[in-house]
């Protein structure tokens, strides 16, 4: 009991300790059954008496005595043997009593024994009749608490034999180090696995409890000692294994929800991989789809179809904005500013699965991250942006948009627009210098990727509003940014505080505005759902902004935080 000693000589210490583990471990006691058992075990008069004995061996242990003699036992044979030849009187009789008693030889064997250093139990010889073909059987006896056993068998196509397929990570298996992948499964409980499927053998193994005696055949092979896995991934999908048909054992996956970081703890086998919660003190692992195999089954699936939008007069005038948003009608000219196929992330955006993360705290001699904005037209989203760049001017700052129109007599190049050429616009265009653009009445408007460049160069925070389709062309080094999607809420909370607000309109150049409609506020519901099933992996934060001043403060909180504390982001951000 090393945890119990304090090396002091001191019982009071020992018993003090005693006394308060039950109540350090109440919290950890899930009921009130365990918590009794816990004060009457600790309370018990024969484990003092056993923490008194243990310090008394550390103590002499720390002397390192040497036996005086290896042969106590026949000392007091000798000793009884001359006293009965003595003339009999009470000392002669009564220390003979004691040398006869069980106890005292019992002692006096122990003494023995510790002295020769004699721990090993002495085994029969071999039997002389092995038949030298028979199978080396090895019986293991595991102790099965509430969690599972942490292994998964399946049946050999070729022998027919019940095998182990893996040994969870950390789990009771793993642990005992008995158990290894390969072993050949041939008894539980005393009841034979021949002829049994895979199925049933799990089901006995879920109703035991206690203790478990298998019969099994070790295998030949040796397996590689394996290190606890490094690398931690990003789920970018819900997982639930209890509802995954294709798992060897529901009782041994791992649930997770988008945006969970799981630590990858062994990918031996290329359809189920090994994983645990990062952070979970548990060290049981559990078992994840792998990427290769979960992105073959997204491939396989329907997409989704959400249903169609009905006709809504006047539609485009939802759309343009004076921070550069295109209206839908404009939005089939809008281009990104690389081709899809250059990007590396677009291969794998349809079929989200799993992106290898580490953890990133922003120094202070670096660039701001690039802050992403996106929602659908009419969520609030400038207004939000609006805020918080009044808040501290010295401290945000937004992207100036280019345009090919005239400038107008209020207005100063590099202010409201920088105004350039369509020839020059042009050749930007061609150059990938835009992150979005597009063309409305003739002109074009665009956002260019120097113009982010320009405000981080200053030492701010750049808010930019973009379009989901082009936040994977800024998932880059250079930028590492932290995308916000800002969500509506409920069609009955649009209703309630949108009433009296009002919509900019695409209709014309001044910016005129109108109320919202019940069609406004579908095809809100509607673009939030589309841009959450498309893009949502994408997503590092979701605001709903049910009222503007909650979800402000919800905003700026995630802004300072961004600045100050360590988030997961892609292994390769950290990696020009």
């Amino acid at each position: 009991m090393p945890a119990l000693s304090t090396g002091s000589g001191s019982d009071t210490g020992l018993y003090e300790l005693l006394a308060t583990l039950p109540a350090q471990l109440q919290p950890h006691v899930d009921s009130q059954e365990d918590l009794t058992f816990l004060w009457e075990m600790f309370g018990e008069k024969s484990l003092h008496s056993l923490v008194k004995i243990h310090e008394k061996l550390h103590y002499y242990e720390k002397e390192n005595p040497m036996p005086i003699i290896h042969s106590a036992t026949a000392l007091a044979d000798d000793l009884a043997e001359e006293l009965q030849s003595k003339p009999l009187n009470s000392e002669i009789r009564e220390l003979l009593k004691l040398l006869s008693k069980p106890n005292l030889k019992g002692l006096l064997s122990v003494h023995d024994t510790v002295a020769q250093k004699s721990y090993d139990p002495v085994l029969p010889p071999m039997p002389d009749d092995i038949d030298d073909d028979e199978d080396s059987v090895k019986i293991i006896r595991l102790v099965k608490n509430r969690e599972p056993l942490g292994a998964t068998i399946k049946k050999d196509e070729n022998t027919g034999a019940i095998v182990v397929a893996r040994i969870m990570r950390g789990g009771a298996a793993d642990r005992s180090g008995l158990i290894h992948v390969g072993d050949e499964l041939r008894e539980v409980n005393g009841i034979s696995v021949e002829d049994k499927k895979p199925e049933e053998i799990i089901h006995i193994l879920a109703q035991s409890q206690g203790a478990i005696t298998f019969k099994i055949i070790p295998t030949i092979k040796e397996e590689a000692e394996n290190s606890e896995g490094k690398m931690c991934v990003k789920a970018l999908f819900d997982y639930y294994p209890n509802e995954d048909k294709a798992i060897p054992c529901k009782e041994a996956g791992l649930a997770f929800k988008k945006g969970d970081v799981l630590q990858i703890m062994c990918q031996d086998d290329a359809t189920w991989w090994q994983a645990k919660h990062q952070g979970d003190a548990n060290p049981r692992a559990g078992l994840i789809p792998s990427k290769q195999f979960q992105e073959r089954r997204f491939s396989l699936r329907k997409p989704v179809v959400l249903n169609p939008p009905q006709k809504v007069p006047n539609r485009k005038s939802l759309g343009f904005r004076r921070s550069f948003r295109l209206s839908r009608k404009d939005r089939k000219t809008n281009k990104s500013m690389y081709e899809c196929k250059k990007s590396d992330q677009y291969d794998t955006a349809d079929v989200p699965t799993y992106e290898e993360v580490t953890l990133y705290q922003r120094q202070t001699n670096e660039k701001y991250r690039l802050i992403v904005l996106v929602g659908p037209v009419g969520v609030g989203l400038n207004e939000l942006k609006r805020k918080v760049l009044i808040s501290n001017t010295q401290h945000y700052g937004v992207t100036v948009p280019h345009t090919t129109r005239g400038r107008r007599n209020q207005e100063n190049d590099g202010m409201e627009y920088i105004f350039i050429s369509k020839h020059l616009f042009e050749t930007d265009i061609q150059n990938n210098k835009f992150i979005e653009y597009g063309e409305y009445k003739n002109n074009y408007y665009g956002t260019s990727i120097d113009s982010v460049r320009s405000v981080l160069a200053k030492n701010k925070v750049c808010l930019l509003d973009v379009q989901p389709h082009s936040i994977k062309h800024l998932r880059t080094f250079e930028f590492k940014p932290f995308v916000i999607f800002i969500k509506p809420p409920s069609v009955e909370r649009l209703r309630e505080t949108r009433k009296n607000a009002k919509v900019i309109s695409s209709k014309d150049e001044k910016g005129s505005s109108k109320s919202f409609t019940e069609e406004d506020f579908d095809e809100m519901i509607r673009s939030a759902q589309v841009m959450e099933i498309q893009h949502g992996h994408l997503f590092d934060k979701v605001i709903v902004n049910d009222d503007l001043s909650a979800a402000y403060n919800e905003l700026t909180s995630a802004l300072e935080r961004l600045e100050t504390a360590a988030f997961w982001v892609p292994v390769n951000w950290l990696h020009s």
